[in-house]
């Protein structure tokens, strides 16, 4: 159901698909069924959006790349399923540099002003609080919570079921399972709230805790702390996600406040 809305001909829409007043939907756009945009919102192309995704007033969705090297080249944006995006949401499409794709996954909440720009790859169950911002080829994994006002640097990656408080700035890669704070982040220990409210057993985050302090509090550099956690915990899937998580950092390690441990 549309109400003085301006679609494009070549736009895809589902049927049950309900379109406020004074939105336009632009070329190139596909919304799967079950999907609420409402008034005054800008969806631009290629845009593909999976079903019973709701996009509050304001919100501008697949807009060109900021980034001043973008030429106008052919790029997309792919929206899973069920995500939140509330007032003035904006999201841009990708850029050839980047693999030309932005990808938000499945059951994100965007809150007020948020901010997601070109190549950023987003998982799914992730919330970000009001004016939280990404840059450009941020990668986000799973159960991520960002605070108001957080803002993480190009090329940054934010592991699963991470914490970043309010105003913080994340410059370098955050593992999984922690919490980050501060204006240059620094890790406080375990996202223990978070873990606890998804379930995680005492047994776990106790098992996670010394991770951590392999990792962290002893005087262990990297590569020896990566050693002692693969013989000590060879058969854990959260080490394993710890190191792969590792791995694959191109920016270093967010760690914890006046740290004294070797980075290589």
């Amino acid at each position: 159901m549309t109400h003085d809305a301006l679609i494009h001909p070549s736009a895809e829409i589902a049927e049950d698909v309900t379109i406020g007043p004074w939105s336009v939907i632009g070329e190139n756009v596909k919304i799967d069924s079950g999907c609420v945009i409402e008034s005054h919102c800008v969806i631009s192309g290629p845009t593909h959006i999976g079903k019973d995704n709701h996009f509050h007033s304001f919100c501008s969705i697949g807009a060109d790349s900021q980034d001043k090297k973008f030429n106008g080249e052919h790029s997309e944006l792919i929206i899973g399923d069920r995500n939140v995006f509330r007032e003035f949401c904006s999201v841009h499409r990708g850029t050839k540099e980047g693999g030309s794709k932005t990808l938000i996954g499945d059951d994100n909440l965007l809150m007020n002003y948020v901010h997601v720009a070109h190549d950023c790859l987003i998982g799914h169950h992730n919330i970000f609080s009001n004016n939280a911002t990404l840059a450009g080829h941020v990668v986000v994994g799973n159960y991520v919570t960002m605070g108001g006002l957080s803002a993480a640097h190009q090329f940054v990656k934010i592991g699963d079921h991470a914490f970043v408080a309010g105003k913080s700035g994340v410059y370098m890669d955050i593992i999984p399972f922690v919490l980050a704070a501060g204006s240059q982040s620094t890790l406080s220990g375990l996202n223990t709230v978070g873990l606890k409210r998804r379930g995680f057993s005492s047994d776990r985050i106790k098992q996670l805790k010394q991770l951590y302090q392999i990792l962290f509090n002893k005087d262990l550099k990297l590569a020896d702390a990566i050693a002692a956690i693969q013989t000590q915990s060879p058969e854990s899937s959260d080490a394993q996600l710890i190191l792969s998580f590792i791995n694959q950092s191109t920016r270093g390690l967010v760690r914890p406040k006046r740290t004294h441990h070797a980075t290589a």
